[in-house]
Parts: C-alpha cells; structure tokens; sequence
C-alpha cells in the first residue's frame, strides 16, 4: 500500500489541508494538546518550519511531517525538533507516518543536522535511532518521553530547547 504513496514537500496549496489533517488524526488522542495545527500554522508564520513534508496518495493528503529549529543550551546550532507527525486516522498503521519520519530525517541532514529531538512515544521512535535522553529534556517537557537523535557530533552538556512557537522557554 505505501509503494503509491508519494512524499513531497508541502506547497502553498496544501496549507488547509495539512491543517485539516493535523486536527483529524490528534482528535481524541490522549496525548493531544487539540493545538497541533495551530503549532505547525505558527511555525509557518515564524519562517521556522525547516522541513514539511506531506504523504499524498492518490491526490488527497495523507500525512504530514514537520521539522523546526532547536536550541542546545551553549549554542552549539543544527539541531532541530521532529513533530508533529500527522496521518489520517484511516491510514494510520500502514507505515506513512514512518515514510515521512525517515524522509524527515534525510531532509534535515541535507540541510546540515547535528540532531534531532522529539518528545514522544520512545516505542515507536527508537525504530528511527533516537533514545531517550531525560538529562537533555529542557524544563516543562515530561524527560520520559524526550528522546534524541544524534545525526553527527556530540550530544551537548545541557538541555536542547524546542523552538519557541511550541510555547516552551528557548
């Protein structure tokens, strides 16, 4: 099923859509905050969404993935943050949220990545390579669930902070 799936980078014309979609498949989810979309448009108005990736089948979008900047606490740069990550609730589990991860991903370091930080299920994403890594979990994220990627480099002494459209202190 995923072989007809196609991942692109988001155009202007997908914006309704990817909002549409970002509110469908965290509707209900205990884990959601019901403003993921709001975070992805606010990441957009701020010139931080670095990478946006849409799955599209068949003409109709089907997933989405966004990337944005992040802060190492003493400045080391190229880190950025994975998420959301997004599929249409009748598609989930057919591997389209992992295309799009790993499409991600190669995204980021073509733009020259240190790492990458998430904070999510470390179930579903250690099968990309990030750990958890609690000690790098900047204040207000639940350190359980903060996971890291380390792309190239060292893993930097201190927390890796989100961007600030998340709301969190940068």
């Amino acid at each position: 099923m995923t072989s007809e799936v196609e991942i692109r980078p988001e155009r202007s014309d997908d914006i309704d859509a990817i909002g549409e979609l970002i509110t469908s498949a965290f509707s209900g989810m205990p884990y959601a905050d019901g403003d993921e979309a709001d975070l992805v448009e606010a990441l957009r108005a701020q010139k931080a969404l670095s990478v946006s990736l849409v799955a599209e089948l068949d003409g109709t979008i089907v997933g989405q993935v966004a990337f944005s900047p992040a802060r190492a606490s003493g400045g080391t740069s190229g880190w950025y943050a994975l998420g959301p990550v997004a599929v249409v609730p009748t598609r989930q589990g057919a591997g389209i949220g992992s295309m799009l991860v790993r499409a991600g991903l190669e995204a980021v370091s073509e733009l020259g990545a240190v790492g990458c930080i998430l904070t999510g299920n470390p179930a579903f994403y250690s099968r990309f390579g990030f750990e958890p890594a609690p000690e790098s979990a900047p204040s207000g994220e639940p350190s359980e669930f903060f996971m890291v990627k380390l792309l190239r480099g060292q893993l930097p002494v201190g927390s890796i902070h989100f961007h600030e459209a998340f709301g969190g202190a940068v």
